[in-house]
This record gives structure tokens, C-alpha cells and sequence, in this order.
């Protein structure tokens, strides 16, 4: 009886020690487990995070350069932002020379970089065909909504107006866009990896990036982001054969619906045209 009593004892101390033993190697195997999966996660992100700070940091750098040391830069890169970034080669051909030669020619000198069209921006440079103030309205209505300083909305509109200029686009439906998909926010990257103001996704425009010295790292560069989104945004108009279409189209919309983006980017340029006073164009 004594020995049976004894069992009991040793089994209840046993079950005692094990059980809070058992509770302690789960909770651990748990704590284990997570472990391994955010070191998973680390080793795949990471990397890409990394890439993308550093690609930030240079493009940072560069527009914050002080002016004193804008123009000493200008002369050390030559050509580069000449043409918004284009990067000359030794191997080029004398008709890609020639025609570098044109592109630079077509490109304002206020608008060879973005820290040039700032400095225009607070001289109160007029833009083509727009009043001053047209232009301020303009000005107040986008630095108002979407919270960018007022030199900085000027000098995105009257980028916006030379682009527009260059490949025939209004320059309404242009600011409409980078409303739409950015709330002009440089910076921005969607989940997918669309980039910058008009939000160009990068792996698959990368071949238009060529032309820029930091290649598709440009993407976050207000002008060069602009001149690119531009481009597709004026192929897909030119293919789809009219503005919705080409919405539809940039938006990657392969049929008429679109979600309502075009809708949205149509109703915006309208609320820009009323602000600023200055006609809808085609």
C-alpha cells in the first residue's frame, strides 16, 4: 500500500516537473518558428530595401545640392543633364551624336534639371501661353491640395508645360496623372513597383530609362520621371486613338474598363482647369 502511495507521489511530481518543461519547449519551438520565417523574410527583402535607400540617398543628394554648387556640377557631368540626363558614349554613332545634338536643342535650358526649374520657379518665370496668373492659380491650387512647397509645384508645372509642349499633350491631362497616381509624391512606389511622379513601372519601361545616365535609378527624379511618363502616356493615346483610351491603356487596362482611373484623372484635369483658368487643351 505504502509503495502504491509512493507511485502516486512520484507520478504527480513527475507530471509536475514535465508539464511546465512541456509548456516552456512549446512556447520556444514557437518563438523558434518565427524566428526562422522573419530571417526568411530579412534574406528576401533586405537586399531590394537596400538597393532602393541607396538609389533614395543619391537622389536626394543631388536635388538638395546647393546652388552655389550647381553650376560647378553642371560642368562636371557636361552633357548629362543637359538632356535630362542623357549619357554620352564614346562609341555613339555620328547620326546618335547629331540627333542627342537636336534632343538637347528641343530641351529648354530651364528645364536641364530640376534644381534650374526651382530657381525659375521662385523668379516667377511666365510659361508659354499662360498668364501670371493663371500660373499662380495654378500654382496655389496644386501646392494647397497636395501639400508640396509652392516653388516646388512651380517648377513641376512649368516642367509639365514643356513636356506637354514637346509631345503634343495637355498639360492638364499631365498634372491630372501625377495627381492621380503619386499626389505628387517623387518618391512613391506602388506594390507592384511603379515609380515616382506618374508612377512608371521600371522593369518594363526599362529601355526608356537608356537615354539617362542613372539608368532607371532616373525614375525618381521629377523631370526625368515626367519625360518618361510622358512618352508612354502619349503611345497609348497614339495607339488606343483618344485620351480615354490611352488612360485605360497606361493604367494597363486591357479593355475599355478601367477601374474608373480615367474617370478620376478626367475629373481632376477639370478641377485643375477651373482652379487655374487656363483651357483644357485636346
Amino acid at each position: 500500500m505504502n509503495h502504491i502511495v509512493r507511485s502516486g507521489l512520484v507520478g504527480r511530481s513527475a507530471r509536475g516537473v514535465l508539464n511546465p518543461l512541456s509548456e516552456f519547449v512549446h512556447v520556444c519551438a514557437i518563438y523558434l518558428g518565427i524566428a526562422v520565417l522573419v530571417s526568411i523574410a530579412l534574406g528576401l527583402f533586405v537586399p531590394s530595401m537596400r538597393e532602393q535607400t541607396v538609389n533614395l540617398r543619391e537622389v536626394v543628394l543631388d536635388a538638395l545640392r546647393p546652388v552655389s554648387l550647381a553650376g560647378d556640377a553642371d560642368a562636371a557631368i557636361g552633357s548629362d543633364w543637359a538632356t535630362f540626363g542623357a549619357a554620352p558614349s564614346a562609341e555613339r554613332s555620328e547620326q546618335d551624336a547629331r540627333a542627342s545634338d537636336s534632343a538637347r536643342e528641343s530641351v529648354p535650358a530651364s528645364q536641364s534639371s530640376f534644381s534650374r526649374a526651382m530657381r525659375a520657379a521662385i523668379a516667377n518665370e511666365p510659361i508659354r501661353g499662360v498668364s501670371s496668373q493663371q500660373l499662380q492659380a495654378l500654382r496655389s491650387y496644386i501646392a494647397r491640395k497636395y501639400k508640396i512647397a509652392p516653388s516646388v509645384a512651380g517648377a513641376l508645372i512649368s516642367t509639365v508645360f514643356a513636356v506637354g509642349r514637346e509631345y503634343e499633350l495637355d498639360p492638364q491631362l499631365l498634372l491630372a496623372v501625377i495627381a492621380i497616381e503619386s499626389r505628387y509624391n517623387p518618391y512613391a512606389e506602388s506594390h507592384a513597383g511603379a515609380q515616382g511622379l506618374m508612377q512608371v513601372m521600371t522593369h518594363v519601361h526599362k529601355e526608356k530609362f537608356e537615354e539617362f545616365s542613372d539608368g532607371v535609378i532616373a525614375a525618381l527624379n521629377p523631370i526625368a520621371n515626367i519625360r518618361v511618363g510622358s512618352r508612354i502616356l502619349y503611345d497609348c493615346i497614339k495607339r488606343r486613338g483618344s485620351v480615354e483610351g490611352g488612360l485605360a491603356c497606361y493604367v494597363g487596362a486591357t479593355g475599355p474598363n478601367d477601374g474608373g482611373y480615367g474617370a478620376k484623372v478626367l475629373a481632376e484635369r477639370r478641377r485643375i482647369a477651373l482652379a487655374s483658368g487656363v483651357p483644357v487643351g485636346r
